[in-house]
């Protein structure tokens, strides 16, 4: 019996998931965030809950690539200081999970990427656009890592929507392309990883699910290699606004579901 007949995906099904892989691999090495499309699809096309299963290994797949890609521009003493932060996220999330149903969840992630979406760009309006990425030593630094950190892996946890979070904190401490993307590729894959036994508790990741991931995770790589290319033809303020831009998209797509 083939992958698609398992999950009763139809042709057209299968290539949205595709064209959803195709996107990822582009979104982890050109614009963060617009994954948040793929995570649509893959709702759309799959049932809610057992969608964030399959979809996480194909973040992996796309996380690796852009960590072979960006490594060396991971500024890591921002990583150490989401890190712990991130954790008391993915947790929260898991207990989220445990009782919320699919339309809480939805909710409560749309609201909270177009709340930073909005934050984000006041910000930028309102301040001078830092050189280097922001002090995370100093006492604000340290709060903002805290709250984006525990944002992005209770979003990360529950809908795999932990890249626009994330984004937006990148972007608000002022990080430029390179730096964006190398520092978000080693926190992903470390992640996403993470989450792996989690998923696999809550009934998330099975055998049947592994094997609709074998075959998506071929598409990730195109879309790797278009976004790699792509990104040093992209000026820095357009990258800002694609990834602010895919958020706000992403945002909308979950409360109008």
């Amino acid at each position: 019996m083939d992958t698609m007949t398992l999950w009763h995906i139809s042709g057209w099904g299968f290539a949205a998931l595709a064209f959803a892989a195709l996107l990822v691999g582009f979104s982890k090495t050109a614009v963060s965030g617009a994954n948040t499309v793929s995570l649509a699809i893959f709702a759309a096309v799959l049932p809610a809950r057992a969608s964030t299963g399959v979809l996480l290994p194909v973040l992996i797949a796309g996380d690796v690539l852009a960590v072979l890609t960006y490594r060396r521009h991971a500024h890591w003493p921002t990583l150490w200081r989401l890190f712990p932060a991130v954790a008391a996220g993915v947790v929260a999330g898991t207990l989220f999970l445990m009782w919320a149903g699919d339309g809480l969840v939805r909710v409560s992630i749309g609201v909270i990427l177009l709340v930073m979406a909005a934050v984000t760009v006041w910000r930028r309006r309102t301040a001078e656009q830092a050189a280097q990425p922001d002090a995370v030593t100093t006492r604000a630094g340290r709060l903002k890592a805290r709250s984006y950190g525990v944002l992005g892996g209770f979003t990360t946890m529950v809908a795999n929507a932990g890249g626009p979070v994330m984004s937006m904190y990148l972007l608000s401490a002022g990080f430029r392309k390179l730096g964006f993307l190398g520092t978000s590729a080693f926190f992903f894959l470390i992640v996403n990883v993470s989450k792996v036994p989690f998923s696999a508790g809550l009934g998330l990741i099975d055998g049947r699910s592994l094997l609709l991931d074998a075959a998506l995770a071929v598409f990730v790589v195109p879309g790797a290699l278009f976004g790699k290319w792509a990104v040093h033809r992209i000026n820095q303020r357009l990258f800002e606004q694609l990834v602010i831009a895919a958020t706000v998209v992403g945002g909308l797509q979950l409360l109008l579901r």
